[in-house]
């Protein structure tokens, strides 16, 4: 992403021959500099490299923990939906003659049976 904005890479600035002149500034001096600048340069690229990397991790962080929301507030709604529902003595009742219902239906289907 970053790569395609930066022009020189750190061999082209190694690679870079400068014409010499007269008046022209010491090749050592020159060759030091750049040296450094290449150093930096490849520093940076390093650095940006790490930093695109834990981009990527914080995004798919973000991403699992959205959905870890998203999955609690449903299950909070479901508890909250449940919680409003004020379970009555009629409710209980109700639910036993279903589990009696069920049980004993059974036992009378094969009582008939013989």
């Amino acid at each position: 992403m970053y790569k395609e904005k930066i022009i020189l890479t750190p061999k082209d600035i190694l690679e870079k021959d400068f014409k010499i002149d007269a008046r022209g500034y010491r090749m050592q001096e020159v060759d030091k500099y750049l040296d450094v600048i290449i150093g930096d340069y490849n520093e940076m690229l390093n650095i940006i490299d790490k930093l695109l990397e834990e981009k990527e991790q914080l995004l798919n962080d973000i991403m699992h923990l959205k959905q870890e929301i998203r999955t609690v507030k449903a299950n909070f709604e479901v508890a909250k939906s449940g919680k409003d529902k004020e379970v009555t003595n009629v409710d209980i009742i109700r639910r036993i003659s279903q589990l009696e219902k069920y049980v004993y239906g059974n036992v009378d289907d094969e009582e008939k049976d013989n």
